[in-house]
């Protein structure tokens, strides 16, 4: 089949999903947690149930049907699911008793049918390897009966679902290219959770690129629990690519050559990725990402502990020496890219030393921003199964408190580095603080915001001179270009 024919079926498909949409009449209301991959889900659940007769709503109490897309990362992350479950069914209950509720996701795919027999509050749970199943697990719930699909997938992709874009910009977009993971990281429920990993055919990440280039979006973050990991060799699962033939691994797809392919096929869109993972981000990847100026100069680079042996008992497959020598070619290879990081105080058996050496390597770093976490053991993950949890809550805490402290040292170094500066910028909408304001981001995903001027509007690309910060936003003024 050519190209121009591909491009015209997607069209006509587009087309029949606009024409289903105007003609629905039942309503869902969604919301989702935790990881960019749970908004992208949850796209995909707005898509697969408006061709069942739905249309997305933000008003909870005219809902048929309520779902919420979940995350199991930490504790506090399912504790927030359980209050936000209290609360549909109390609406349930005082508005609208023929309203049916269901729960997506990591969190479902964790407790099954635990929501079901002990909660008393749920008719529907689905994993999220099962979401093509929702327009029969809907029929099973409308009859009266609870429906449940957490299975796991060694295939799916949904490679073939166009998205609805829920609570979109209009400017930014992401596209799913990698599902489930392979690393196993102790602390982590997401294998479990996810399943396995597999790739997306790159010629349906294309497809779906050029969609969004149809509907005028600047921006498109490829995402996946690894990204690195991403290889096409003609399907199956990544563990399963040393058996392929010589064939399929010559000719094979990997994450450097897929991210040229996007930004050579897309000049005018900005291409960021998450979430990369250090052992197995590639000098491949670093210098794609230098070649192109439309791929932003910013990675997200979890880290976790600076602590060898603490990375050990994670079971991440690398020291904070193998660290190190790749965030040295990060700033050789790309000087003026951004750093974020992902860590985790009072991990099982982590030593006041431990935590020292954390602060240390975000000295030797300086990260531009970072997400910080106490540890929460996660029921079922291989260190709730192996080791104690023996850090006393308020050491982690305390350890918490001094990682956010210095890293908001160091946030503000990095964004007064930008003073005086004149950038590029994406305008993604309007200031929450102030109507006549812009906010956006400059490629090391840093967020401006400047005054309107009347010149610009929505998704424009603009240069702006900066001349002020603070620990976090970058203040500024829209400048002519040269």
């Amino acid at each position: 089949m050519s190209v121009e024919k591909i491009i015209e079926e997607e069209k006509q498909g587009q087309s029949l999903i606009t024409e289903q949409v105007n003609n629905n009449h039942k309503k869902l209301f969604i919301e989702s947690y935790g990881c960019q991959m749970n908004m992208n889900d949850s796209e995909i659940v707005a898509s697969i149930l408006a061709k069942e007769g739905y249309n997305t709503t933000q008003n909870l109490e005219e809902a048929d049907l309520v779902l919420v897309n979940t995350c199991s990362i930490r504790d506090k992350a399912e504790q927030t699911i359980r209050k936000r479950l209290q609360k549909y069914n109390r609406v349930k209950l005082k508005k609208n008793r023929k309203m049916k509720i269901g729960v997506l996701g990591c969190m479902a795919e964790r407790l099954k049918t635990k929501f079901l027999e002990e909660e008393k509050m749920l008719d529907l749970v689905v994993g999220p390897d099962a979401y093509r199943d929702l327009p029969n697990l809907v029929k099973e719930i409308e009859s009266g009966r609870d429906a449940v699909n957490v299975l796991l997938s060694k295939e799916e992709t949904y490679a073939d679902v166009s998205p609805v874009r829920l609570n979109s910009n209009g400017v930014s977009a992401f596209v799913s290219i990698t599902r489930g993971c392979d690393n196993m990281c102790t602390f982590c429920v997401v294998p479990f959770t996810r399943g396995r990993e597999r790739s997306r055919d790159p010629q349906s990440i294309i497809k779906e690129i050029r969609d969004l280039k149809d509907q005028n979006f600047k921006e498109v973050t490829l995402l996946g629990q690894n990204v690195d990991s991403y290889v096409w060799y003609g399907g199956g699962l990544k563990k399963d690519f040393d058996k392929a033939s010589e064939i399929a691994k010559a000719t094979a797809v990997d994450f450097a050559s897929l991210l040229d392919m996007c930004a050579t096929a897309f000049p005018k869109i900005r291409f960021r990725s998450f979430t990369s993972n250090p052992q197995d981000m590639s000098l491949d990847v670093l210098h794609v990402t230098a070649k192109h100026d439309n791929i932003c100069k910013y990675i997200h680079l979890p880290i976790q502990s600076g602590s060898t042996k603490v990375l050990n008992r994670m079971n991440r497959q690398h020291t904070r020496e193998e660290y190190i020598e790749l965030i040295d070619n990060i700033r050789k290879i790309i000087p003026e890219c951004a750093i974020s990081q992902d860590i985790i105080t009072g991990f099982c058996g982590e030593t006041e030393e431990d935590h020292k050496e954390t602060l240390s390597l975000m000295e030797y770093v300086k990260y531009d921003y970072g997400y910080m976490f106490a540890y929460s053991e996660r029921p079922g993950t291989l260190a709730a199964k192996k080791f104690e949890d023996d850090i006393p809550l308020e050491v982690k805490k305390r350890r918490l408190a001094e990682v956010i402290a210095l890293q908001r040292e160091h946030s503000h170094v990095r964004t007064k580095a930008f003073v005086g500066k004149t950038m590029e910028v994406l305008i993604e909408g309007t200031s929450k603080k102030s109507d006549q304001h812009w906010k956006g981001r400059n490629t090391q995903n840093t967020v401006a915001i400047f005054p309107k001027t009347g010149n610009e509007t929505l998704g424009d690309f603009v240069m702006v001179k900066i001349n002020d910060c603070t620990s976090a936003t970058l203040l500024g003024t829209v400048v002519n270009r040269e």
